[in-house]
């Protein structure tokens, strides 16, 4: 739940914008709510609607569930999401681009189009003259003119507005006065004739010093009325002022300051007397204060009155407690205490004869905290000395400075802070000014700025000091207008600005907001709202200085920003400003194409680019002439707006002053030019048309990309390229930033070599001197340098060159192209080439490109048809897909290293990197995945993309060397990739990524259609899940499942790539990647019956589920399936638990699969007969699946007793020889399956110790001996299902018969259920009485409310232990539990074992718990050495599916609200799991991790029981 106020999202109009839930917030009640209208309403920015939940899928699932907006109104809107009983948890804006448009009819003026000339509106004249004025923008090939304010102007600034509703007077003539309306036809004239926008100014934090208003409407400003906090500042003020006259009278010449400050002496005599004649005589510290005497004499009397506190306290403790109070009036000593913290700070503590010693003691800390005071000041004061000082050094002395030579009244010694309009009079008459209220308001603050300063705290509030501090950079010219909070704070003013607002509203499609970062926020918000409720596609830019990104999206977010100003001459050499470039740039050539679905991430605002602004020093003042051009050109590639300033293309050699320009701009006069006149041949006008053409037609036409290279010291290359057409421009610039004409530069220019096929040269141009009388001045108009122009030559071939030497075809590693060889390229030169892909590329290309329009329409651009397609193209992929098994998807998608090197490959490594997780798609898919929506094609997999065709031919050969539908996929990619082999190699990373995420998402799309409709209708996170089974289910090459019976139909065939024969190829269950997936590790008896309901029967594999089923019967001997499934040699029967799980999915199969009773009748292929036979092949001893449950049956009640075959350190060299017998039964007592022994470990917590030096080897860390309840609850499951399987006629045995004492017994299964049913809540729940006379071990008791994790172990103690597996049997057979006692334990399990992904497999208040699990940690501690804690903690994935069903079926039983509240706790959790699929390159879920989620690295990354038993959890909920 992040804050996203500092985060920008910037959207055109028409996109869909998507909320979805985190997975903090998935299972709960969330809300979102935004101010952006809904249907048919009008914005107000303080009225939020709720959004409604759309469900994809029908179903209300969390994980896929959004809330939408169809963006189709400009401006920034807000949303939040509330959560349960929290109204807002977090928030963020949204910004929503204007549509420009113009001419007659609305063309779209995209804003990546925008060139726009600044205009000083003073310089234009009378009204009737600025269409020849301003039509030389137009003619330069400007679309946009941006006018400074047009508004009466105070008596300085072009800025400084003395009336914001008045047009100002010097626009009219005597015989005509212009008003507004004829302001907004001369714009309409400009938007319609012309296909020009025009913006203009706003100014909302200062109006200038002689406006009239602000003398009506005091109020209006910061004044010692409403802002008496800054009388000090004020003193101050008034104190510099009469120093300053003193010293401009020569005063304190004597004293070494005299009026014309010229060295260090003057200065340092400054100093002093500020300090001695200024600071000290004013006292300022006296407004901090408390007055000692009153407050004593206040605190005696309530002493007196018997207000009698606590003890008094330490020095350290009286100035912590003692709280001041502000006087509202800011008066000298008008500070207070707050008596209440002083009574109980400093009251008596033995008798009241002790008043006086405590009052004592209460002036003494008062003045102590006076002394504080006071040295807070002079802190104050010392600051403000510097300030001083230092502005009269900058205004006097600095080089750089304006050096403003002797002190007077009109110059200063400091600029002045405040108004006084009044006359002048000595400085103790005016103190008594500062208390008359009718003058006091008068007296209003200047504005100003800070350098460094935050930008969102206002600088004259109460708080800030920099008035105080002299810190302010002040414009004496305006004073600061102070809006409040709202409008009712000062009505007029928002009145006022309001209509300001609306005015310019009306006239103009945009504003610049002037002093942004000065003007408070919610004041801009507010008038930036008004304007939109009169043109919804207001253009708003801004110049912000914050230096912050974060800090300028605030502004961005909260105004609706919609462009940045950025200054291109800020930064002094051309590879800052190719950063930029790249920075503002859409994204780099050959950028990934992204999905039309994609996640919003922060962008950068866009930016208006600009060669020159008004606060600009001329390129000539800091560079040169020549640099005029190549500046112009870098800006004009940039891939965002751009803008320059009117006087820059006709290089004026000085800047324009805001404030002293009285000279009009010339008119434009297309033929002759005169002294008052411009044409193309003015400065470098004819370059700036062709480039604004060009950059104009770079943004219509898709040239999104950008790259920018710097080849020398100051020659930059950018490269603007369409990313449909694949057509480039790429402009050479030779920079100028020191005059060539006086420092020497060399001719030599590396060579250049541009991929692909130069068309022609779009622009050749450079600045040259021309032969005419410079001397012409104008003494009305602005004067240029007129003997420089630019010569240009447009859209010519190379032959025609003035600086191409040579161009020659060559080809190298990244492609053909052509390398230049340059001549003449001098200081101020650029050339543009406009380059295609050589025609062989092109065509390719084009084919590639229509090929893929199968998987996106956004390909149809620049596809071409072929003359002659490879067949396997002529049809579509998903007919090739369709024609594969899940089996086959196993290889086209996944296999992990392990696995591939079993058929004699591996996974592809990329050199300096890392090799991938898969050989299959997966793979590629992981890391592509990461890097497309960044645009990283720097990462290592781009690298070797572009270095040649290897991951290519990896990919297609490892497919087509299996043959068959697979290999007609590896056929398809390899005529894919023929066409990536033959274009410029800076293409193929993004090209390659197209044919790869269009493949898999059609090979996913293919999966799922072979799956059941749970999967197909399901969430994405049921997708991703039901993914598991073709990750984990596939055919091995070395090891097969046992061979079935071959009387079955439908088992699959393939030909042995070993024997050459006809062999069963049954997929297996890869247990884990990538520890478990290969050899006698793959197939786990277990493992495999844990995952096959969820991967196989709930996905749809019924016919696979089958024959894993039978082939496991097939093994079958003792009673039990193997553990371990390898040749018959290494078959182990050591697990008590398989055989359980096995017979579970049987009946899951029976229940599930339509007609899956069938599955009963199936023949088996016994491999053992009997428990010493010799391995028989399949058919030779067939008999039906239900003959082996029941032996199996049979078996256990008889009791298992057998030593394992091979047994000793070849089979196992951990375990102890007694560990190697086997001992399984049933306790006829009790009905419960039991087994095992202290030196064993049958169940699924199997650690085996290995540590000799911990003495820890040979001896199991979970025996769990005895009954296990997990098994007690599945045979429970299984005895249940014979009995109802037994009544309806599927099952021939009633009863098992076994032999006891040389006689013959018969126990049915209905007496059998019934035995188990009895006993299981008596020997397995601990109850809450302390006295049960159940309970065999009281004392070993140390939770009540749960169940044992076994019964009958030989370490009693491990009976009582909390682990995670009682939840299994609750989940197998719920008839053995008792809803409440459930309930109750299954909270306990909640708050001791539930971690964030998976279950705890200890009680962490076990004395032996080790949540962290290492396997190669070999220390001295017994129970954690060599990884003997693998179930002591560690939180295994696979029994959380078993809890939260558990969790839910009783949770139904508990009622509805109590369901429901299960149902959002469900999401929640699984919310964690979708994270961790959607974020692991492995796509899967681990085995386990460490305490609270730690990652462990010696889990497996995917895990079979993991992926189903949360899947199973989705099909329950």
């Amino acid at each position: 739940m992040e804050k996203l106020e500092r985060s920008l999202f910037r959207l055109e109009q028409g996109f869909e914008l998507q909320f979805r839930l985190g997975p903090t917030l998935q299972g709960k009640e969330v809300q979102v709510y935004t101010n952006y209208p809904a249907k048919d309403h009008k914005f107000d920015r303080l009225k939020f609607h709720s959004l409604d939940w759309v469900y994809p899928n029908g179903q209300e699932d969390d994980c896929d569930k959004y809330c939408r907006l169809d963006l189709i109104v400009a401006g920034s809107y807000q949303y939040y999401f509330s959560c349960g009983d929290k109204e807002k948890v977090s928030g963020g804006y949204i910004v929503v681009d204007p549509v420009l448009r113009v001419g007659a009819n609305n063309d779209i003026l995209p804003l990546d189009c925008i060139s726009s000339q600044t205009y000083l509106a003073k310089c234009l004249g009378p009204l009737d003259k600025w269409l020849d004025r301003v039509r030389v923008a137009k003619e330069t090939g400007y679309n946009m003119i941006h006018f400074t304010p047009l508004q009466k102007l105070g008596v300085s600034s072009c800025y400084s507005l003395a009336d914001q509703l008045e047009l100002n007077p010097n626009f009219s003539l005597e015989e005509k006065h212009y008003t507004w309306r004829d302001v907004g036809n001369l714009v309409e004239t400009v938007r319609k004739d012309w296909n020009m926008l025009c913006i203009t100014d706003v100014v909302y934090n200062q109006t200038a010093a002689d406006s009239e208003w602000i003398d009506l409407h005091p109020e209006c400003g910061y004044n010692l009325v409403n802002s008496p906090y800054l009388k000090p500042a004020w003193l101050l003020d008034r104190a510099l002022w009469h120093l300053s006259c003193e010293v401009a009278d020569g005063k304190y010449a004597e004293q070494g300051l005299p009026a014309l400050i010229q060295h260090e002496q003057h200065i340092n005599a400054l100093q002093g007397i500020l300090w001695q004649q200024v600071f000290s005589k004013l006292r300022l510290w006296e407004f901090l204060q408390v007055s000692v005497d009153e407050a004593v004499e206040q605190f005696r009397q309530l002493l007196q009155a018997g207000s009698l506190g606590v003890t008094s306290r330490s020095s350290t403790d009286c100035r912590q407690q003692l709280k001041m109070v502000q006087d509202p009036q800011h008066r000298r000593f008008g500070n207070t205490v707050d008596m209440e913290s002083a009574l109980d700070t400093f009251a008596p503590h033995r008798s009241p004869s002790d008043i006086q010693e405590c009052c004592n003691c209460f002036s003494r800390r008062l003045e102590e905290l006076n002394s504080e005071l006071y040295k807070e000041m002079n802190c104050h004061a010392e600051q403000a000395t510097n300030c001083i000082v230092g502005n009269v050094v900058y205004e006097r002395l600095a080089e750089q400075g304006p050096k403003l030579g002797p002190v007077t009244r009109k110059y200063p010694l400091c600029p002045r802070y405040f108004t006084f309009p009044f006359e002048e009079m000595t400085f103790e008459e005016e103190m008594h000014l500062m208390e008359q209220k009718d003058k006091a308001c008068h007296f209003l603050a200047h504005d100003g700025s800070v350098t460094g300063n935050n930008p969102l705290r206002n600088l004259a509030e109460s708080g800030s000091e920099v008035y105080l501090r002299r810190e302010l950079v002040c414009e004496s010219d305006t004073i600061k207008l102070r809006y409040g909070e709202r409008p009712e704070d000062c009505p007029y003013l928002w009145a006022h600005m309001n209509k300001y607002t609306e005015i310019t509203a009306k006239l103009f499609c945009g504003v610049r907001l002037v002093n942004c970062h000065s003007t408070p926020v919610h004041v801009a918000e507010a008038m930036l709202a008004a304007a939109r409720a009169i043109r919804p596609d207001l253009y708003v830019i801004a110049d912000l200085c914050t230096g912050s990104q974060l800090t300028d999206n605030v502004f961005v977010n909260r105004l609706g920003i919609t462009s940045l100003v950025r200054d291109a001459r800020s930064d002094t050499g051309s590879q800052e400003e190719g950063g930029w470039l790249s920075w503002f740039g859409k994204e780099p050539v050959g950028a990934f194409f992204q999905p039309s679905l994609r996640p919003l991430i922060p962008a950068v605002t866009h930016t208006m680019f600009m060669d020159g602004t008004l606060n600009d020093h001329s390129p000539i003042q800091k560079r040169s002439v020549y640099d005029f051009l190549p500046s112009s050109a870098l800006v004009s590639m940039a891939c965002c707006a751009t803008g320059s300033t009117r006087g820059y293309d006709e290089l004026l050699p000085n800047q324009i002053s805001l404030v002293k320009e009285d000279h009009l701009y010339c008119c434009w006069n297309p033929e002759v030019q005169k002294c008052d006149q411009v044409n193309l041949k003015t400065g470098i006008m004819a370059g700036k048309m062709a480039l604004n053409k060009l950059h104009q037609e770079l943004a219509a036409e898709g040239f999104t990309q950008v790259y920018v290279e710097q080849l020398d010291e100051d020659v930059v290359t950018v490269t603007r390229h369409c990313p449909s057409s694949h057509q480039s421009v790429l402009a050479v610039l030779r920079r100028a930033v020191k005059n060539p004409e006086g420092h020497h530069h060399t001719d030599n220019v590396p060579p250049l070599f541009i991929p692909g096929q130069i068309e022609e040269v779009v622009l050749e141009a450079r600045t040259i001197v021309r032969d005419i009388n410079s001397d012409r001045r104008s003494d009305i108009n602005i004067n240029s340098l007129p003997e420089y122009t630019a010569e240009i030559q447009e859209h010519i071939q190379l032959k025609d060159s003035k600086v191409v030497k040579k161009a020659a075809m060559v080809s190298k590693h990244s492609g053909v192209g052509q390398e230049i060889l340059f001549k003449k390229f001098k200081p101020g030169c650029i050339i543009i080439f406009r380059v295609t892909l050589e025609s062989r590329s092109r065509e390719q290309l084009g084919a590639l490109r229509r090929h893929l329009i199968q998987f996106s329409p956004q390909y149809q651009t620049g596809s071409l048809a072929e003359h002659s397609t490879p067949a396997v193209l002529t049809k579509p992929l998903m007919t090739i897909m369709s024609r594969l098994t899940l089996a086959d998807m196993n290889m086209l998608l996944y296999r992990c290293d392990a696995e591939e090197r079993e058929d004699g490959g591996g996974c592809y490594d990329i050199p300096s990197w890392l090799s991938l997780h898969y050989g299959g798609l997966q793979g590629l898919m992981s890391v592509l995945a990461e890097i497309r929506p960044k645009n990283e094609l720097g990462h290592s997999l781009c690298d070797n993309l572009r270095g040649g065709d290897w991951m290519m031919d990896f990919i297609s050969n490892r497919l087509l060397a299996k043959g068959g539908a697979v290999g007609e996929v590896g056929h398809w990619f390899q005529a894919m990739f023929s066409y990536l082999k033959h274009m410029p190699r800076y293409l193929v990373p993004c090209y390659f990524d197209a044919i790869i995420q269009g493949a898999y998402t059609t090979a996913l799309e293919a999966v799922f259609k072979q799956m059941s409709s749970f999967i197909q209708n399901g969430s994405s996170l049921v997708k991703q899940l039901a993914l598991g089974s073709v990750q984990m289910y596939g055919v091995g090459h070395c090891l097969m499942l046992p061979t079935i019976s071959p009387h079955l139909k439908d088992v699959p065939h393939c030909l042995s790539e070993i024997t050459c024969q006809d062999n069963q190829c049954c997929v297996s269950l890869a247990a884990g990647l990538p520890h478990f997936c290969v050899g006698v590790f793959r197939s786990w008896g277990r493992d495999t019956f844990i995952a096959l309901r969820g991967l196989m029967l709930l996905t749809g594999r019924h016919l696979e589920a089958r024959n894993i089923i039978l082939a496991f019967a097939g093994t079958l001997r003792y009673g039990l399936i193997p553990n371990l499934l390898g040749p018959d040699s290494y078959l182990r029967y050591n697990c008590r638990d398989a055989v359980w799980w096995w017979m579970q999915c049987i009946q899951e199969f029976c229940t599930l699969v339509p007609d899956g009773v069938s599955i009963l009748k199936c023949p088996v292929s016994r491999m053992f007969p009997t428990n010493v036979s010799d391995p028989q092949p399949a058919g030779a001893w067939d008999q039906p699946l239900y003959d082996v449950i029941q032996e199996v049956m049979q078996r256990h009640m008889q009791g298992i007793h057998f030593r394992e075959n091979n047994a000793g350190p070849q089979l196992d060299h951990n375990m102890t020889d007694e560990g190697f017998n086997v001992e399984a039964g049933v306790d006829q007592s009790t009905g419960f399956v039991y087994g095992g022994s202290r030196f064993n470990c049958g169940t699924w917590m199997d650690k085996m110790g290995e540590s000799e030096r911990a003495h820890n080897k040979g001896i199991p860390a979970t025996p769990r001996d005895g009954s296990a309840v997990e098994l007690v609850g599945l045979c429970k499951s299984t005895v249940r299902w014979l009995v109802k399987l037994h009544n309806i006629g599927h099952f021939p045995h009633a009863a098992v018969t076994i032999r006891r004492g040389g006689q013959t017994y018969s126990v049915s299964y209905v007496e059998w259920d019934h035995k188990i049913q009895e006993n299981f809540e008596k020997n397995f729940y601990i109850s809450h009485d302390p006295h049960d006379p159940e309970e065999k071990h009281p004392q070993l008791v140390h939770k009540r409310g749960i169940y044992k994790d076994s019964f009958g172990a030989s370490s009693p103690w491990c009976d009582y232990q909390l682990r995670p597996n009682f939840p299994i049997a609750m989940v197998v057979a719920p008839e053995l539990f008792t809803v409440e006692k459930a309930w109750e334990s299954l909270d306990v399990a909640e708050r001791k074992l539930l971690g964030p992904l998976g279950m705890k497999t200890l009680d962490p208040d076990d004395m032996v718990y080790c949540g962290v699990y290492d396997n190669n940690l070999d220390n001295d501690k017994f129970n954690q050495a060599k990884g003997f804690n693998y179930h002591q903690g560690p939180e295994w994935l696979w029994p959380m599916g078993y809890f939260l069903r558990a969790k839910l079926y009783f949770a139904k039983k508990m009622g509805k609200e109590t369901y429901d509240k299960t149902v959002n706790l469900v999401k929640n959790i699984l919310s964690h799991h979708a994270v961790h699929l959607e974020r692991s390159p492995w796509k899967g879920l681990p085995g386990l991790t460490n305490e609270n989620g730690q990652h462990c690295p010696f889990s497996c990354k995917s895990q079979a029981s993991s992926l189903a038993a949360i899947l199973e959890v989705l099909y329950d909920v």
